[in-house]
């Protein structure tokens, strides 16, 4: 009976294997032993020691073996991490952009795209359903796993319940590369419907750069304004930029 751990080389269903570049392997060939171990040596690394005794381009190779089976893997992922910067980045790229990259088809963006499902359902899962305030960290965790590598502005809303449980993360609005449209009434609306105490704005800024604008701020005393007039409670608005934060109610604007 086979090990139902084991790794396996096998293709992926549903999808065409992607495109092999001159000199890959035949249908039906084997692969060198030098790239057999290889891939060996990554796998038990990766069981004995975790992601966390791998460098990204390792990481993604593990990724791209059963998305491409029957060739060295290792040159593709430096491309991508070329193209991409990190390993974040790779995964939460969009597939109009990976298509880009030379080589990559239907199979490998399969299995890019089920690796940044299983991480922002994974962050996810840390915040849903408990105490925001002892969760602070794992929240913020989770706005740069879904949000920090967006291309376009994203608008969500954390609602909270009176023990500020975490009962609701909506995604309000998508925008352009430096705006989204926000409606007070709405934002506050929907609270009431969720039968929510107090809330948290969450945006992105694909630039990089999480400094509030002028109309973030506007927009942000508008929604508070909104909030009190019903007897809710506006904790913060974070601003989510490629690799840090801004809180509102830290920086002083709530």
């Amino acid at each position: 009976m086979s090990d139902p751990h084991a790794f396996s080389d096998l293709p992926l269903p549903l999808f065409a294997a992607d495109t092999s570049p001159p000199g890959s392997l035949p249908p039906g060939g084997r692969l060198p032993s030098y790239i057999r171990d290889h891939r060996k040596r990554l796998r038990d690394r990766f069981l004995s020691g975790g992601a966390a005794a791998m460098p990204d381009y390792e990481l993604l190779e593990l990724v791209l073996f059963r998305a491409i089976p029957r060739r060295d893997v290792k040159p593709l992922a430096r491309q991508l991490l070329d193209r991409f910067g990190d390993f974040n980045a790779v995964i939460s790229a969009s597939a109009a952009q990976l298509t880009e990259v030379p080589g990559i088809g239907d199979a490998v963006i399969c299995e890019l795209k089920i690796i940044e499902a299983a991480a922002h359902r994974l962050s996810r899962a840390r915040v849903l359903q408990r105490p925001v305030i002892s969760s602070w960290d794992a929240l913020l965790d989770y706005c740069h796993t879904t949000m920090a590598h967006r291309e376009t502005e994203q608008f969500r809303v954390f609602y909270l319940d009176r023990k500020n449980i975490l009962i609701a993360d909506e995604a309000q609005a998508n925008g352009t590369v430096d705006h989204v449209p926000v409606y007070p009434r709405e934002v506050v609306k929907r609270a009431l419907h969720l039968n929510a105490s107090a809330l948290i704005l969450v945006h992105n800024h694909p630039s990089g750069d999480p400094t509030p604008s002028e109309s973030d701020i506007h927009m942000t005393h508008q929604i508070q304004t909104a909030a009190q007039a019903l007897g809710l409670t506006l904790h913060d608005h974070l601003i989510i930029g490629k690799s840090c934060e801004i809180s509102f109610r830290a920086q002083g604007y709530l």
